[in-house]
C-alpha cells in the first residue's frame, strides 16, 4: 500500500497525471513502469517538449517528473525512481536492485552494477525502434517487467555452454 496523499493530480476519472519531457530514456520510462505496477494501475502520463513541462503540469494539473527544479526529480546522486521509491514507501530486495540497475544506467554511472550497460543500450534502441513515445512506454513496460522479474527471481540463475549434461545416447 502507498499513501494515496503522495499523489496530488488526478482526473475526472481518479487516474493520477503525469508530465514529463518527450523521447523518454531510462528513469522516464522506470518511473513510468514503477507508477503503473506499484502505485496506480491507471495511471496517464503525458510526454511533451522539455519547455512545455511546467505549463502543461499546470494547465493539465498534472505531477511533473524527471526535469529540473520538481518534486518527483533527481536529488543528490539519487535519480527520480530512487526518489519515487523513497517517497511512495516502497523498498523490496529485487526493487532495491533495480534501483540501482536504473541509477547507474540514467546516471552515467555503470559501475554501479553489471546489468547498468545492458539497460542502458536497451533503453538507447527502444528510443530508435519508437519514434512515439507512448508505444515506447508500451515497449517499455515490458523490458522493465523482465528487469524486475530477473531482479526477484533468477539473479541467481546462470546460462552456460556447454551444458554439464551429458552426451545424448
Amino acid at each position: 500500500m502507498v499513501d494515496p496523499g503522495k499523489i496530488t493530480a488526478r482526473d475526472g476519472r481518479g487516474r493520477s497525471l503525469w508530465v514529463t519531457r518527450s523521447r523518454p530514456k531510462i528513469d522516464r520510462i522506470a518511473c513510468s513502469w514503477l507508477i503503473r505496477r506499484f502505485i496506480d494501475p491507471r495511471a496517464v502520463f503525458l510526454f511533451v517538449a522539455p519547455g512545455e513541462v511546467q505549463g502543461v503540469a499546470e494547465r493539465f494539473c498534472a505531477m511533473p517528473y524527471d526535469i529540473e527544479d520538481v518534486f518527483w526529480s533527481h536529488r543528490g546522486d539519487l535519480c527520480t525512481f530512487d526518489v519515487l521509491l523513497s517517497e511512495f514507501g516502497l523498498s523490496t530486495p529485487a526493487l532495491d536492485r533495480l534501483a540501482t540497475i536504473v541509477r547507474g544506467a540514467d546516471t552515467a554511472r555503470p559501475d554501479l552494477a553489471p546489468e547498468c550497460a545492458g539497460l542502458l543500450a536497451a533503453s538507447l534502441g527502444l528510443s530508435r525502434m519508437y519514434s512515439d513515445d507512448l508505444a515506447q512506454l508500451e515497449a517499455g513496460m515490458a523490458l522493465y517487467d523482465a528487469f524486475y522479474r530477473w531482479a526477484r527471481d533468477a539473479t541467481d540463475e546462470a546460462h552456460n555452454w556447454p551444458t554439464k549434461a551429458g552426451k545424448a545416447k
